[in-house]
């Protein structure tokens, strides 16, 4: 079940969805942050929160910064779906015919959202790459592998399928599947779908404030199992209308 909080009926030109799971300390800085960087676009935009069965005070940071920037929203989760979960509702209840996503702790730069909005006129969905990335050599070294068996078995080439600052037209999230895993494949499953996708180096930052969600033990099986499907998916997926404009011409 969903909660929402702070809907109003008008469009954005810009959608930040931001998935948060106990990010209580993140919350205040990542705000501030994105407010500094996109009031200079003159674009209107809205911050969406989609919480994931917070057990910290991460709703209560979101309602205290939303006093400040009515631009804040939150959505709630009653259950804890996790992350690609939560990345789907914000794709759902976002109001921008931009969306935007990274992470709440902070490691995404949100000054490296122009620079990807800029790439964004030729193509559809425009991908982070982690430059310099300031995690242990073991979450580096998982990553690499992963991608690598991602790109394997689904046959893509996406150098960076972990990194969550992304930014996308919205006609990109209408054809997507929704499933658990979502977040690591969308790049990927949009390419099945014949939408245009490039990546582009950004920064990335050490986390300073609570704890990660990730490691190892609770990706592995689970990603290989996800890798599997989505190929299976992309051979049996019913060729859009942008690929088979593709195919007549």
């Amino acid at each position: 079940a969903i909660q929402d909080a702070g809907m109003t009926e008008s469009s954005v030109d810009l959608s930040v969805v931001v998935p948060c799971y106990n990010e209580e300390e993140n919350i205040g800085p990542l705000v501030r942050e994105l407010v500094e960087v996109l009031t200079p676009l003159g674009k209107s935009f809205e911050i969406l929160f989609v919480d994931d069965c917070s057990t910290d005070r991460t709703v209560a940071r979101v309602w205290e910064i939303r006093a400040e920037f009515p631009a804040v929203r939150l959505v709630r989760h009653t259950n804890n779906w996790g992350q690609s979960a939560a990345i789907s509702t914000g794709f759902q209840m976002a109001r921008g015919a931009i969306l935007v996503t990274l992470d709440a702790d902070l490691q995404n730069d949100p000054h490296d959202i122009p620079i990807l909005l800029e790439y964004l006129s030729n193509a559809d969905l425009v991908c982070g790459i982690r430059a310099r990335r300031k995690d242990p050599w073991i979450r580096r070294l998982s990553s690499r592998i992963g991608n690598a068996f991602r790109n394997l078995i689904t046959g893509d080439s996406i150098v960076d399928a972990g990194c969550s600052l992304r930014v996308l037209k919205r006609e990109v999230v209408h054809e997507l599947p929704r499933f658990n895993g979502l977040h690591r494949f969308l790049p990927t499953l949009a390419r099945f779908q014949g939408f245009r996708v490039l990546e582009v180096p950004v920064n990335h930052r050490p986390r300073q404030f609570g704890k990660s969600k990730y490691g190892i033990g609770n990706r592995l099986w689970r990603g290989i199992l996800d890798c599997l499907a989505v190929r299976w998916f992309k051979y049996r997926l019913f060729s859009s209308e942008r690929t088979q404009k593709s195919h007549e011409e």
